[in-house]
């Protein structure tokens, strides 16, 4: 170990055309250590770590391992170097096996001379890798193309600890891991740590961070603004340092009163996900929904919306019984749903800002048979400048946007539809602080017009913040309804997951 750091990135700056993306960004980093990169979508982050597995070329500066200076020339020569990457978007072939991705150039082979893949040993080393690393459960004989996206990101793990990296970039990891397989990679983390691997970890998940990493980095605007041990800082320190605002200002106040019921679900249930679910919602008012994975949120999400039937109960919208027969009656009726998954049931992500954002109000963009390309744009344009959608200009593709701005594009798309109840799934998830401060304006906002809000979230300081009322959901169950002031983050667990609260030392 030198003084500079076993990796040392120095004075490190990348351009995008007319984007400045890294401006002379220096690091270091130790092996052994779980180093941290954080920052607002935009701050540079995920472009510092494609440089250093490779992916890209710096424009300047310099880049040292073990104190000598390396050139990144591609992944594949960054992976002779020790370095090893997990990004957010996955590098497996679909059509092949679970194996042959986690093994692939490096299957072992049988015969006089080499020429047959050995089948039965590379599914038995693949299971042992696997296995090794904790992650049990899986067929190495099913085509990855089949798995669900958390386990082809077990997948992508594996792949990149196959030959045991010195330096491992993880880039997001946990956005689509279940709790109990994240357990599974922070048990990973701290033996890789403690075999001499420099975990570098990026994450929008604030909590994440402060569980597991050593030191943390912050990025803003392309710039270092820092780096600090864990234990120097707290969550608003760190705030304030990625996005100059503090904690207290992310959850903006509300100046209206709660209105008429708009929503109303009686006795609801869908065989399978959930039961005798019941609840309402106001106008001006946000309803909060919290329960663990499989708790049948988003199933009663899909059932208000049309996109499921429930097999009893019944919805009232106003007062007056509905039932939508499928997602386009929830539409014309004033409900909008914000899925989980944006980039699969949200968006197309091959099409531009103005055709996303047009997806559901085509007919009202139309003379007759034909699109009014005028209106269109000049009804994208207003919705953009008012989500604030950081873009050059609506033509540009989606794909191209960063997470927060592609959501920001999905609740434009609604807005234009003349919303009652906004029935919004993890509206945040995968958004930097940032972006979900913007989000939370948004949705003050629409809420101060007066539109109802069902507010469905694992992340319990956002339920807790940005709720009136809380249900609390638990193995297809509605199981509490907490007021804003009576819920805590001690409360919503025990309720989620049916612990009994402790009684004080002495009671009874």
């Amino acid at each position: 170990m030198n003084a500079d750091g076993f990796l040392l990135m120095e004075g490190i700056h990348k351009k995008f055309g007319g984007t400045h993306a890294l401006k002379g960004v220096t690091m270091s980093a130790e092996p052994g250590e779980v180093h941290a990169v954080v920052g607002e979508n935009g701050a540079g982050k995920s472009t510092l770590m494609n440089i250093v597995s490779g992916a890209l070329r710096p424009d300047a500066g310099s880049i040292f391992i073990d104190s000598k200076p390396v050139e990144m020339s591609s992944p594949h020569h960054a992976a002779l170097l020790g370095v090893r990457a997990v990004h957010q978007d996955f590098s497996l072939v679909p059509h092949l096996t679970i194996a042959e991705n986690i093994l692939m150039g490096k299957m072992p082979t049988h015969g006089r001379r080499g020429l047959w893949v050995d089948w039965a040993e590379t599914n038995r080393r693949a299971h042992a890798l696997l296995s090794g690393l904790g992650f049990t459960g899986l067929d190495t004989r099913a085509r990855v193309s089949r798995l669900s996206v958390s386990h082809q990101q077990v997948v992508e793990i594996a792949k990149a600890l196959a030959e045991k990296p010195r330096i491992l970039i993880l880039d997001e990891p946990s956005a689509v891991l279940s709790k109990e397989e994240l357990a599974v990679l922070f048990a990973l983390i701290i033996r890789l740590k403690r075999e001499g691997t420099l975990v570098l970890y990026i994450s929008h998940r604030l909590e994440e961070v402060f569980e597991i990493a050593d030191r943390i980095t912050v990025l803003r605007d392309g710039e270092l603004v820092g780096t600090v041990r864990r234990e120097e800082v707290d969550q608003d320190d760190l705030i304030r340092m990625m996005v100059g605002r503090s904690v207290e200002e992310i959850y903006p106040p509300r100046t209206v009163s709660r209105g008429a019921e708009i929503l109303t679900v009686e006795g609801l249930s869908r065989s399978g996900e959930f039961r005798d679910v019941s609840f309402s919602v106001h106008a001006a008012e946000v309803v909060g929904m919290f329960g663990l994975v499989g708790s049948g949120r988003t199933a009663v999400a899909r059932c208000i919306f049309g996109a499921d039937a429930p097999i009893s109960g019944r919805i009232l919208l106003e007062g007056r019984r509905f039932q939508a027969r499928s997602p386009q009656d929830a539409v014309s009726a004033g409900i909008a749903f914000v899925t989980e998954d944006r980039k699969r049931d949200g968006l197309v992500m091959s099409c531009s800002i103005r055709d996303n954002v047009s997806l559901a109000t085509l007919r009202r963009m139309s003379r007759g048979p034909f699109l009014d390309r005028r209106r269109q744009n000049t009804l994208v344009r207003e919705k953009v400048q008012e989500l604030a959608i950081r873009s050059s200009h609506i033509g540009m593709l989606v794909k191209t946007l960063s997470g927060g701005n592609q959501q920001k594009v999905v609740l434009a798309k609604w807005l234009l539809t003349r919303t009652r109840v906004l029935l919004l799934d993890e509206p945040t998830r995968g958004v930097d602080i940032g972006a979900k401060v913007e989000i939370y304006l948004i949705i003050t906002r629409l809420v101060e017009a007066g539109i109802g809000v069902l507010l469905i979230s694992s992340e319990m300081t956002e339920v807790l913040g940005m709720s009136d009322r809380i249900l609390v959901m638990r193995e297809g169950r509605q199981v509490a309804e907490l007021a804003r002031a009576e819920a805590t983050e001690e409360k919503l667990l025990q309720h989620a997951a049916g612990v009994r609260e402790v009684a004080p030392a002495g009671s009874g």
